[in-house]
């Protein structure tokens, strides 16, 4: 049944027009739609099935090649059509590629004629239908497989006397040789022809050597250098390629020798040609087979069972010797081998060919080594491998590397690559899994590490377990150094999959299964979680733990990635548990010797390291209630006091790698200060002062991208500094150092350096307790100047954003006493004070070329806000004033509501956290039980409050709370009348839902208008808000939202709005909100009486603007007002008035236009303006 005709049960039997217009057009139904229906129903079954998909497809791709053959062999069919059959056909082969169709295509004797009579038809440069020519040409390769002599379809090439008729074996091959030099596809399909046409035993006596050499002279005269040349080139080596392929040994062997070289006076290595250089590997290595006796070697090596079953199983068995031997020993019948000169030639371009610039050419190249060695005798083959592993010199490129690698895999696949080259090969391929070069800014190496991957991988389903017993340590070693240390994610996948497939081959390597576990594809894809996590866990593997921590000290200590340098710092902070001896004899020592290094990025590893080695055995002493003197001896101690000391007389901290190096040895203050070094009263500690004192003074001078990573490094080490050096015996603060600290940092908070102020700001939120007793309200009236905007400093946002984290810090460290002294603690003294610098602060809207950077200072704010408020309410509810609280959420509620989606988000999440926090609920908080009601706890992580989406409609839900509503409408103005399309139609949505739910309640309408026009009085000319609450007006007078107002003659609202709409509009010179203010003039004509008429009178004032482009817009606008709501003007005048806007040139002359705007002002009967002389005229 074809779709559409089935009726639906119990359907009206009146469905006559259905029937007919489902049965007038023959392309709405198809015949197969039965069968259509139920391979959708078993669409779920197949998607999940490999094998059910490819059935399907084998199913059908028979049928429907033959509904299309049937359209191209139609002679009634159009062109048309069968260039579109073709195109379908080819399509259908691209799925499961040309070979499996093929077969498909009719291949009898009475299929040769008409084939190469529709070429008579084709036009070779015809770039639309190249498809047909392309399947052409495919289907005629088929035919020529038919098991008849050419001859015998020719019949009688003579038709009339003295001319005769050209040979199907003629005409084949005077196509192929004219599609072999074509620019499209159909240049592939010849060269399938070719290969299968020239071999055929009637043909090849007859015109393989001419069309050998054809191909020949094409290559010769035909150059690299030019796109034609290109073109020929590579259509010539495809077919020859070819023909060497499928062509019979001793059939190709007297042109080999020829061929080979013709092919060495091409020079195809020096092209530029990727694909050329591809396919003139691939036809020398076609040639070496040529050469050489298809047979298989006696003497390579063969594994016997290859089981994983078996390999998994315990061994009950005794050793392997009763498998199959590794090596043949009888290998005399070598000795017959023939081995002509040409083969080294080929041997050797198939060398150069590893090396090339291109994988796909270097991997062809490798697999013609394998098939090359797989017929030498074992001499010549063991030479090739040592040719092979030449490659491995680190005087070569990584090219030769990569090369190589895939050679050996090809090798030792074959069974070609003999176990007593083990010894050889193993040592470069542990090289190759660690191989990387740095190329300027970058590395290169990714490649040559994962094919030496993928060279394990093939020498575990190569070789015996046995053969590779004498390298299972090291080859082990390397693949779990390669998974959880490589820099590269497909390398770290490569080395588990190799891993991966030793443990399951060879069943040798130590603790496989284990690693595998933590180990595995998904786990290895992140870089942090293998160098922190994993790493710890195969650590705990004494046969891996030693070498792991020797390659993080040789090779990744010193990496040119400076993410890679800190994990590895990390990482041996965290195999020092493993092996503490070892790490605190050998390794320690041996990185302060690099701290000296003269390379930048040894230096500052090895020092990143060092910092982190020491505190991972001072914890691991800590940990065993042993002293960590018994780690770390006087030697150790010394050298990682002098690090700072030599770093400065070598002037190591200046230049572009001083900032590398004070982040460092930042890091090496904070964490020898956390291990407790012996260094009190020592002068080391001054000079750790004085390098954090002079890195946060000179911030600016920093590089922008590292910036932020030496301030935070700073900061840290200040405080970790402060609290093991600067706090005596007692737990009392040192006078003398709290002074001279605290006096240093307050006068540099008022720095001309913006970054300074940010660094010094931090500063003093990080210092201990003990340092801000008796100097507390010194350090928040401190930092409040900071946050205070001046003239001087009105772009220093990130210095006000990070004194408002300082001050929220300082707060939390002194902690909330309510009868404390306001120097001890917060109280009750000065908590007024820090709520009324955070609070100030949300009003920061500063802009510059970044943008609006303010924002920045707001978000600050209102993390503060939120602790500062939650520390309170936790500890000392009673401090939380009611006006305070009312504050907070209020200006946070307005933060939610407004613009830019991430402070958006940040405040809701704030806004949510006050209402919902942990504990005894705040109190104060204004309206909380609606509040909880429209907010619920579920939607803290169930709403995505980036979204304006879902965000606006849940904050205009507080318009209706009294407390809450100047504030969210002061926030919805901004969004609605914003820019970002969004923003600005969820707002606009939400707020005239809002106002749709209120158009019945006079009183909550009041109170909604006189906010706002509280809320426009109150930001008079404030163009942040003014000009988008214009906008919004504009869009609640259009949607009518008070026509409650304008049914009442001079309404107070129409009143109050007109007043302000002239204060802000008058004498201004911003177009955009003269615009604006037009549009609300238009909209305020509602309102009827005084109120309309002084409307009126202020458009007519605008149509004689100054400005013509506010004349224009102001006349489009009042035509467009007129068409809405010009019901109060008669319909004669309403003609005329709209006659005089529309026809008037309102950009001309004053004079001109004031003549109408006069005439306009008589027919709406309003008062002529008139012109006021300037003072001193006249």
């Amino acid at each position: 049944m074809a779709l559409g005709e089935e009726r639906a049960a119990g359907a009206p039997e009146d469905g006559a027009e259905d029937e007919v217009l489902a049965r007038g057009s023959a392309l709405e139904a198809f015949g197969e739609s039965a069968e259509t229906r139920a391979l959708l129903g078993r669409l779920r079954e197949v998607l999940g099935d490999r094998a059910a998909r490819e059935g399907a497809l084998e199913r059908f791709r028979e049928w429907m090649m033959n509904l299309l053959l049937d359209i191209v062999q139609d002679k009634t069919s159009p062109a048309d059509l069968i260039h579109l059959a073709f195109k379908f056909l080819y399509i259908i082969t691209k799925v499961r590629g040309y070979k499996t169709f093929l077969r498909l295509f009719p291949h009898e004797v009475a299929n040769v004629q008409p084939v190469l009579d529709m070429f008579t038809n084709q036009n070779p440069r015809d770039h639309e239908t190249w498809e047909t020519r392309y399947m052409l040409l495919l289907w005629l390769s088929v035919t020529c497989l038919i098991p008849f002599d050419f001859s015998r379809l020719d019949g009688n090439l003579l038709t009339q006397p003295g001319q005769t008729r050209m040979s199907i074996m003629d005409r084949i091959l005077q196509i192929a040789e004219a599609y072999l030099v074509v620019s499209d596809k159909a240049r592939d399909a010849a060269a399938v022809l070719v290969s299968k046409f020239v071999t055929r035993p009637d043909v090849k006596q007859k015109k393989m050597a001419g069309f050998l050499d054809w191909s020949l002279h094409t290559l010769a005269r035909s150059s690299f250098q030019t796109i034609e040349g290109v073109i020929a080139m590579d259509g010539t080596l495809q077919a020859l390629a070819q023909i060497f392929k499928h062509g019979k040994r001793e059939d190709c062997l007297p042109y080999a020798a020829t061929v080979l070289k013709c092919l060495e006076g091409c020079n195809l290595p020096d092209s530029n040609q990727t694909l050329l250089r591809k396919l003139g590997v691939k036809l020398v290595q076609r040639l070496g087979l040529t050469f050489l006796k298809p047979r298989v070697a006696k003497w390579r090596y063969q594994r016997g069972c290859r089981s994983l079953a078996a390999n998994l199983q315990p061994r009950l068995q005794g050793p392997e010797g009763s498998q199959m031997p590794a090596e043949t020993a009888d290998c005399d019948s070598d000795g017959d081998y023939d081995v002509p000169e040409d083969v080294e030639s080929v041997i050797e371009q198939l060398l150069v060919g590893l090396k090339d610039q291109d994988t796909i050419v270097r991997w062809s190249a490798a697999k013609g080594i394998g098939r090359m060695a797989a017929r030498l005798p074992r001499e010549l083959a063991d030479d090739v491998v040592g040719s092979v592993l030449d490659c491995f010199s680190f005087q070569e490129t990584d090219n030769a590397w990569h090369g190589g690698c895939l050679a050996l895999a090809e090798l030792g696949r074959r069974g070609l690559l003999l176990p007593s080259r083990l010894e050889d090969v193993v040592p470069v391929i542990l090289k190759a899994l660690t191989y990387e070069e740095k190329r300027g800014s970058c590395s290169v190496g990714t490649n040559v590490r994962d094919a030496a991957c993928y060279v394990c991988w093939a020498f575990a389903r190569a070789y015996e377990p046995r053969e590779l017993q004498p390298f299972v340590a090291a080859i082990s070693s390397a693949l779990v150094i390669a998974t959880v240390f490589d820099r590269n994610i497909n390398c770290r996948r490569a080395a588990s999959a190799a891993f991966q497939e030793n443990v399951g081959r060879q069943g040798t390597f130590p603790h496989g299964i284990d690693i595998l576990t933590a180990a595995d594809y998904f786990a290895v894809g992140n870089r942090a979680n293998c160098f922190l996590v994993i790493s710890m866990f195969i650590a705990g593997f004494p046969e891996y733990t030693q070498p792991m921590i020797d390659h993080l000290v040789a090779m990744k200590i010193n990496h040119w990635d400076g993410v890679i340098r800190e994990l590895s710092a990390k990482a041996l902070h965290n195999l020092a548990q493993r092996a503490p001896e070892y790490s605190a004899t050998h390794v320690l020592p041996c990185l302060l010797s690099k701290t000296q290094s003269l390379d930048l990025h040894t230096r500052h590893g090895a020092v990143l390291a060092c910092a982190e080695l020491a505190r991972g055995l001072y914890r691991l002493a800590v940990q065993e209630d042993r002293p960590v003197a018994d780690y770390l001896d006087d030697a150790a101690v010394r050298g990682l006091k002098q690090i700072h000391q030599q770093l400065y007389d070598r002037q190591l901290y200046r230049g572009l790698g001083g900032e590398l190096m004070r982040q460092a040895v930042c890091v090496l203050i904070e964490n020898l200060s956390l291990s407790k070094m012996p260094f009190r009263g020592d002068v080391v500690i001054d000079g750790w002062q004085w390098l954090i004192d002079d890195t946060l003074r000179n911030l600016h001078l920093i590089s922008s991208h590292s910036r932020q990573q030496v301030k935070e490094a700073a900061v840290s080490a200040l405080a970790a500094l402060c609290c093991e050096y600067y706090v005596l015996d007692g737990g009392q603060a040192d006078p003398v150092k709290q002074e001279e600290l605290l006096q240093q940092y307050l006068a540099d908070l008022q720095s001309p350096e913006e970054m300074a102020r940010c660094g010094f700001s931090l500063a003093l939120g990080t210092l201990p307790r003990v340092l801000l007793q008796g100097r507390l309200q010194q350090v928040l009236a401190g930092l409040g100047a900071v946050t205070t905007i001046c003239p001087k400093d009105v772009s220093f946002a990130e210095s006000r954003r990070d004194a408002l984290k300082a001050i929220s810090r300082v707060c939390q460290t002194v902690g909330v006493r309510a009868g404390g002294a306001p120097d001890e603690v917060v109280c009750e003294e000065n908590v007024s004070q820090i709520y009324r610098t955070l609070l100030g602060c949300l009003h920061d809207y500063t802009t510059d070329s970044r943008g609006d950077v303010g924002a920045w200072v707001r978000e600050a704010a209102m993390t503060s806000l939120r602790d500062l408020t939650l520390l309170l309410g936790r500890e000392q509810p009673e401090l939380l004033e009611a006006s305070i609280c009312q504050q907070v959420m209020c200006c946070v509620a307005q933060q939610a509501s407004e613009k830019i989606d991430r402070v958006r988000a940040h405040a809701a999440r704030v806004f949510m956290m006050l209402l919902h926090c942990e504990g005894a609920p705040l109190p104060h908080v204004p309206h909380r039980g609606q509040l909880e009601e429209l907010f619920p706890r579920s939607d803290v992580a169930s709403v995505n409050w980036n979204a304006p989406s879902q965000a606006f409609p849940r904050i205009t839900r507080l318009l209706g709370l009294p407390a809450y509503r100047y504030h969210v409408l002061l926030g919805l103005a901004v969004s609605v009348g914003g820019l970002t399309e969004s923003t600005v139609r969820y707002s606009t949505q939400s707020l005239f839902e809002y106002m749709k739910g209120i158009q019945n309640d006079p009183q909550a309408l009041e109170g909604f208008g006189g906010t706002l026009l509280q809320l426009f009085e109150d930001n008079l000319l404030n163009d942040r808000v003014s000009v988008p609450l214009l906008k919004m007006l504009d869009q609640m007078l259009a949607n009518g939202c008070f026509d409650l107002f304008t049914a009442e003659q001079d309404h107070p609202f129409g009143v109050k709005l007109l007043a302000l709409c002239k204060e802000e509009t008058r004498k201004s010179k911003d177009v955009q909100k003269l615009r604006s203010g037009i549009a609300v003039f238009c909209g305020m004509v509602q309102f009827p009486g005084d109120v309309r008429r002084k409307v009126l009178l202020q458009l007519c004032l605008l149509l004689c603007h100054p400005f013509p482009v506010i004349r224009k817009s102001t006349a489009s606008q009042v035509y467009e007002m007129l068409l809405t709501y010009g019901d109060f003007l008669a319909d004669g005048v309403l003609e005329e008035v709209m006659a005089v806007l529309g026809a008037t040139a309102w950009d001309a002359e004053l004079p001109v236009v004031r003549a109408q705007r006069n005439r306009l002002c008589d027919l709406l009967g309003v008062p002529r303006p008139q012109l006021v002389p300037k003072p001193g005229t006249g």
